[in-house]
């Protein structure tokens, strides 16, 4: 076996296997729970991480694709890649989840949708972040459901780079590569990434052949630069800056036959550009982070007759200490602004000042084993929105008395406000208010086993009002709960098991009525085969179940609901390393050629094939 499988094969034993995890775990870090560097085995948070080495073996192409791997996610997409796309975080939307690129805010502040999942392309990615349940207490507003923090990779000692290309069905071309230099006082990296696609039509009335309509096309172009400079012993600067440049062909609706056209033409054009600078200072009392963070998004509709821009910004800065104290404890203290602004013709912003402490303490002897407890409050002044107070309270149990036994629960309060095109658009209320967010987990893992049930309220859900064609808080509580269930394994030395299935209990409005595009179950497994020298085999399969969607309206009658669940998607991967520096790789996704649509009236890639070679210096 190669060197690297041997070490995807441990660190997936490190991570499943509490019975080796308890003492090697500290080598993945997460900077996600808690704001602060942190080893994974010391936070409380039902936190998820997608490796590097996970992503390369399983050979996703979009984030999306790598997040929906996981146990909790789910997705949905208005056509294939680059449509627009909405991640489900136990059956919350896109709009409630926090999206980080580096600690960098990626919510578009332009859009009522949340983050852009569809121009994510995974591009020189180290880890995926995922941390479930309302996280205001620690991140402020927009974390109602989670934080996915996105952390690209750093440069290595010396001089480094890589290069791949890869071409595959509907005339995909990916080409990309990355170039690095480190030494003990200053690094550098570039990366850049290429994908275009001729694609298939985004619009695709349901049961209709794909072949029938013409192509929407996509291309991708994501650059990233990082720098640092080690000062002194104590002191360093951090600067990272990350360009998207997407262009995509989608189909335009037909105001003379009211029904969306899937021959029809609307582009749109994207550059967004991602900054921060970071000062991090580390002495014998603390390590503190000084920090400027700037998100800019550009959005162009050059088809579309009444809005052709949406720009805007996310303006952050900040300070945090982490302050170690007794044995095994720490408190992180901090304070930071943002501004948020919509430009053209909305012409508005606003801004919140935050201040916020996370405590954790580590107690040893309490019924055996090993007790974590961590508690966030947070205090934020808006000068649109009322103040709020949010917070959370995790706490861990790592039993003596049962090996491999570990217990958890976590209770958060969380809150998203309204974005500046919710209230200021033609289709906008200034009425609105935020929305506010209740959450509960408890978690119970053995060994390679590990079963969760959630619970979340949200109160005042803002939701667009078909009624007066207006976004508005919809009075009442709507509910979300139900359980996750996961098992990950190695057998043989060779062979990796990776098992995981979610069910939505209750995902219904304060009416009693089923939330739209959440899969009621979905079951997904991945086999991966090292049995062979130099040689990655792998296949995975997702099942989703019963999911409804809002179906073809007929006016004045209203739209019924229709089914887009009940299928099965499998996806086989192979990788062959020639050398150590030089591999060839292929994947061929949806095997058996399955027709589903994860949205009504939207297509979803058929049987395609691609393949690449990719080497390293």
């Amino acid at each position: 076996m190669t060197k690297k499988s041997l070490s995807l094969i441990t660190a997936t034993l490190l991570l499943t296997n509490t019975t080796f995890a308890q003492e090697v775990l500290e080598d993945i870090i997460v900077t996600s729970a808690t704001k602060t560097s942190q080893d994974i085995k010391d936070t409380t948070s039902n936190i998820d991480v997608i490796s590097a080495d996970e992503i390369e073996d399983r050979g996703f192409t979009t984030v999306t694709e790598a997040l929906n791997s996981l146990v909790g996610v789910s997705y949905t997409s208005n056509g294939g890649i680059g449509q627009n796309t909405s991640v489900y975080l136990r059956g919350m939307s896109t709009n409630r989840v926090l999206v980080l690129i580096d600690g960098i805010r990626y919510n578009d502040a332009t859009s009522a949708s949340g983050a852009p999942f569809a121009h994510l392309m995974i591009a020189d990615i180290e880890q995926i972040e995922v941390v479930k349940g309302a996280q205001s207490g620690i991140w402020g507003a927009d974390a109602s459901a989670g934080v996915i923090n996105i952390i690209t990779k750093k440069a290595e000692t010396g001089v480094h780079g890589s290069f791949y290309a890869q071409g595959g069905s509907f005339s995909l071309r990916k080409i990309g590569g990355s170039l690095s230099y480190k030494d003990e006082n200053f690094y550098l990296k570039v990366t850049h990434d290429h994908i275009k696609t001729d694609g298939f039509s985004a619009y695709a009335p349901n049961g209709e052949d794909l072949d029938k309509f013409e192509d929407d096309g996509y291309e991708n172009d994501t650059t990233t630069i990082k720098a640092g400079f080690q000062i002194n012993e104590s002191n360093k600067i951090d600067i990272s800056h990350t360009i998207i440049d997407a262009k995509t062909q989608s189909d335009a609706y037909d105001p003379v036959l009211f029904a969306m056209n899937p021959n029809g033409v609307y582009n749109s054009e994207v550059k967004d550009k991602f900054t921060t600078i970071n000062f991090n200072h580390i002495d014998s009392f603390n390590e503190l982070n000084v920090y400027a963070n700037k998100s800019d998004f550009s959005r162009y509709y050059p088809d579309d007759q009444y809005s052709k821009n949406f720009d805007g910004s996310i303006e952050e800065y900040g300070i945090n200490s982490k302050i170690p104290y007794g044995s095994e404890a720490f408190v992180v203290v901090g304070v930071d602004y943002k501004k948020f602004e919509h430009e053209n013709d909305i012409d508005e912003d606003f801004n919140n000042k935050g201040i916020f402490v996370t405590n954790s303490n580590t107690l040893k002897g309490f019924s055996g084993g090993k007790t974590i407890l961590t508690e966030s409050l947070r205090y934020d002044n808006y000068s649109t929105f009322d103040n709020k107070v949010t917070g959370k309270i995790g706490l861990k149990h790592i039993h003596e008395r049962f090996e491999g036994l570990i217990t958890s629960v976590n209770y958060g309060t969380s809150y998203n406000v309204p974005t500046l095109y919710q209230m200021y658009s033609p289709y906008g209320s200034t009425d609105l208010n935020p929305e506010e967010t209740k959450s509960f987990d408890v978690t119970v893992e053995y060994k390679a086993f590990k079963i969760s049930y959630f619970n979340t309220e949200i109160d005042d859900m803002i939701d667009f009002d078909m009624s007066t064609y207006k976004y508005a808080n919809i009075a009442g509580t709507s509910k979300i709960n139900g359980l996750e269930i996961s098992y990950k394994k190695s057998f043989f030395d060779a062979l990796l098991i990776n098992l995981n299935y979610t069910r939505l209990l209750t995902a219904e409005d304060k009416d009693g009525n089923d939330l739209k595009r959440r899969a009621e179950e979905t079951f997904k497994v991945a086999l991966d085969y090292y049995g062979v020298e130099n040689l990655h085999l792998g296949i995975d399969a997702e099942y989703v179940g019963s999911r409804t969607d809002t179906g073809n309206s007929v006016w004045p009658a209203p739209a019924p609901d229709v089914e887009t669940g009940k299928y099965t998607v499998v996806n086989l991967t192979a990788n062959y390393d020639i050398t150590k520096e030089i591999q060839v790789y292929g994947k061929i996704e949806n095997l058996t050629d399955e027709y589903y649509q994860t949205a009504y009236n939207y297509a979803s890639i058929p049987r395609a094939f691609s393949l690449g070679l990719k080497a390293r210096f």
